[in-house]
């Protein structure tokens, strides 16, 4: 089982980028799959989460509003579109599984700066 991350990059204040997320050994529809993020010295913060049912998403409020998550079960790739984006969300961005008892994979994560 593995997730890699990836998409992330320079991105000016304002701007829009989009994350993808691919499963490899497992199907993701099958989870529910979250993005988190962190800054170095500060926690691991879960921003957006999509469960099995794909009604079923959660936006921390720091994102709410800005950020979506979405699924492509034929692609088995989750992604996450970033607008309006602003400096606080610098971070480096990773995807991890859900086995329902906490998170159990996590993919590399990928960087993304904010910055003009």
């Amino acid at each position: 089982v593995q997730l890699q991350a990836s998409g992330g990059g320079l991105v000016q204040p304002g701007g829009s980028l989009t994350l993808s997320c691919v499963g490899d050994g497992f199907t993701l529809d099958r989870y529910a799959i979250g993005w988190f993020r962190q800054v170095p010295g500060k926690e691991r913060e879960e921003i957006s989460c999509i469960g099995v049912v794909d009604g079923i998403k959660y936006y921390a409020n720091t994102v709410k509003g800005r950020f979506t998550i979405s699924r492509d079960n034929v692609k088995n790739m989750l992604y996450l579109q970033m607008n309006s984006m602003k400096s606080e969300d610098t971070a480096v961005y990773y995807c991890a599984r859900d086995s329902g008892n906490g998170m159990d994979y996590w993919g590399k994560g990928t960087q993304v700066t904010v910055s003009s």
